[in-house]
């Protein structure tokens, strides 16, 4: 493994499982937090360069020992794709579980329960991208104490 592909692959591991504690503080303590969703998306643009960095190694004939590697580096690119996904359909699910028809009834609302709405929104998009950085880190993990490029 070159000194490059380590010093990324920590960082990578680093950044999903900092992305991870900082989204379960936020979750836990029902509120916003602008740093978690820096160090996710950190954590998701090194996973990309990390990823590419592989693909260039590959294509210059450095193939890993063990041919899980590419999976376990993979899967978090899949699993972050996924969680977005599901993030998306996090605020449709809360507006229907309130017997909301859409984001615009909610501004008809007092603005306690606007806040209280958009509260529930939030959390439970951290608490899914908080569950994807996790999932992500620990397979990163996985891959690093594979047998990676040589």
């Amino acid at each position: 493994m070159s000194a490059l592909h380590l010093i990324l692959t920590i960082f990578v591991i680093a950044a999903f499982t900092a992305a991870a504690i900082v989204g379960a503080l936020a979750w836990w303590a029902v509120r916003p937090s602008e740093l978690f969703w820096r160090l996710l998306r950190a954590s998701q643009v090194s996973l990309v360069a990390l990823v590419v960095l592989d693909g260039a190694l590959l294509a210059l004939g450095r193939e890993s020992e063990e041919g899980l590697y590419f999976l376990y580096v993979l899967l978090p690119v899949a699993i972050s794709f996924i969680a977005e996904q599901l993030r998306i359909g996090v605020a449709e699910s809360v507006l229907e579980a309130r017997g909301l028809g859409s984001a615009q009834a909610v501004g008809d609302l007092p603005q306690a329960e606007q806040r209280s709405i958009v509260l529930a929104i939030v959390r439970r998009e951290v608490g899914v991208m908080t569950l994807a950085a996790l999932t992500c880190a620990a397979l990163l993990v996985r891959a690093a104490f594979m047998a990676p490029l040589t």
